[in-house]
């Protein structure tokens, strides 16, 4: 949720994320923190550099949280929750979860107890589905090729 947090704030969309505001958005930042607008050597080449790959980052991280985004992919991440569970890790708040289609997906704000509850049932998908999946904020991080 941090991260979440720390991004919108960067790209001042806080209370209302849409697609058409965040790329406005980064390109303003980006033209305001430019690399090449600088002077090799300087220290704010250095910030910018460093800003530049932030707000680089930022902005793939929204996109693929940002409700349109969401909505667009919907019919996918239904039919991917209501494949069987391969693997799932829990660091801090963020839970993610590999399914056996390939996709894997982070949920943000799942607490300890939560996954516990959730590591411990005889049916995850199950529980996922009433408790996680459609309860967190969500996006998809990778499809990767899976050999059953």
């Amino acid at each position: 949720m941090k991260r979440i947090n720390e991004y919108k704030k960067l790209f001042n969309v806080e209370n209302e994320m849409t697609l058409k505001s965040l790329k406005t958005s980064y390109r303003n930042l980006v033209k305001e923190w430019h690399p090449d607008k600088f002077q090799d050597g300087d220290d704010k080449a250095i910030e910018a550099e460093q800003m530049s790959r932030k707000i680089i980052d930022g902005y793939h991280f929204l996109v693929s949280m940002a409700p349109e985004t969401i909505e667009a992919n919907k019919e996918e991440y239904t039919t991917t929750i209501s494949s069987p569970i391969m693997d799932w890790k829990h660091k801090g708040l963020l839970l993610e979860v590999t399914f056996l289609d390939g996709n894997t997906y982070e949920y943000f704000g799942v607490n300890k107890a939560l996954y516990i509850k959730f590591s411990q049932s005889d049916k995850q998908s199950r529980f996922g589905k009433r408790s996680v999946f459609n309860s967190f904020p969500y996006r998809k991080i990778k499809k990767s090729e899976v050999e059953a």
